[in-house]
């Protein structure tokens, strides 16, 4: 009898030496993962890092925190084949407002020919102009005189870098609003689009979102297929599984993306909306009318339009009333 009792003790501290052994062994493959992680992350960081030489924005008395305070991002898509990638035209611009206390987030595009003053010019023009002018700090200048909101943080990416994240995404699904066929980037190749359900890789999904000339609603049309890709790639990336695809995400922000946003303020921007639900995201419209003026097509937006949505914005930031509203920042606008 006694020796089976020493046979089972035996048996049991041999089985949780094994588990020990398994447990240290998990933690080391967690440990080097992490490690491997974190350089990845700090490498496409650095790579992708780009302050413009701008601490904060002038419409911010001190600067903010991801962690406390509601945050703007403007991002920005750029067209930049016919330049070899050295220059370019905004061909999406995007504002997101992030308010952690009541965990939503406000979503607008501003159609890329909508007719503003550039910022540092005085002249007036198309809006994503302001990005061959002056590259994103003189985008990220007029949208602030546009809005009449600050700037925080900003992204840009190239269509190679967008085609390459929705792909790595694994697509996105959208509900395609009619039927239509659009060139792919380099016009090579005819996509189509069929009403319902679809979803697109990243060629496809760049296609979809720079389609204008066959939408019944022009620029508005457009806006808010580029605000359903955003929310469709956002719920995507937050799923469980994506954080598998971090090698491979990481690589394309290091390669096609610039922003101003650095290691600890990616994670804290992670832990802040990790588990963000996508319906919080409210989407909203800069209506208008296109115009020529001298043959050369332009949007103009309403000035009620524009109002409501800075006073919408501001709020959401927390920002006081507008000081702005009736500045020089209504040209370009036109009354409904």
């Amino acid at each position: 009898m006694k020796r089976k009792v020493l046979v089972r003790k035996r048996k049991r501290k041999k089985l949780i030496r094994r588990m020990m052994a398994v447990f240290i062994l998990t933690l080391a493959i967690i440990g080097g993962s992490l490690s491997y992680l974190y350089y990845q992350t700090t490498e496409a960081s650095n790579n992708a890092y780009n302050d413009l030489n701008r601490e904060k924005s002038d419409l911010r008395i001190e600067n903010v925190s991801i962690s406390d305070d509601p945050i703007s991002v403007l991002l920005m898509g750029v067209e930049d084949y016919a330049t070899g990638g050295s220059h370019g035209r905004a061909d999406t611009i995007m504002v997101a407002t992030f308010n952690q206390t009541e965990e939503t987030m406000k979503l607008v595009s501003i159609p890329r020919d909508t007719l503003v003053t550039i910022a540092g010019r005085g002249t007036e023009d198309k809006i994503n102009h302001s990005f061959a002018f002056g590259g994103p700090k003189m985008t990220i200048e007029t949208v602030e005189e546009f809005l009449d909101i600050p700037i925080d943080y900003y992204a840009t990416i190239n269509f190679e870098g967008f085609e390459n994240i929705i792909d790595i995404a694994g697509g996105v699904p959208v509900e395609v609003p009619f039927n239509f066929t659009e060139k792919n980037a380099d016009e090579s190749e005819t996509l189509h689009f069929t009403e319902g359900n679809m979803v697109l890789n990243g060629e496809e999904a760049l296609g979809y979102v720079r389609m204008r000339k066959q939408d019944p609603r022009g620029d508005l049309g457009r806006a808010d297929r580029q605000k359903q890709v955003m929310k469709s790639l956002i719920s995507q990336l937050t799923k469980p599984g994506s954080l598998l695809k971090v090698d491979d995400l990481t690589d394309e922000v290091g390669n096609n993306v610039t922003t101003n946003l650095q290691i600890p303020e990616l994670l804290a921007f992670y832990k802040q909306y990790k588990d963000f639900n996508v319906d919080n995201i409210e989407q909203l419209e800069l209506s208008g009318e296109g115009v020529r003026y001298n043959g050369v097509y332009y949007y103009s937006v309403y000035e009620s339009s524009v109002n409501e949505v800075r006073q919408t914005l501001r709020s959401h930031l927390e920002m006081e009333h507008s000081l702005s509203a009736d500045s020089s920042n209504e040209a370009g606008t036109m009354s409904p």
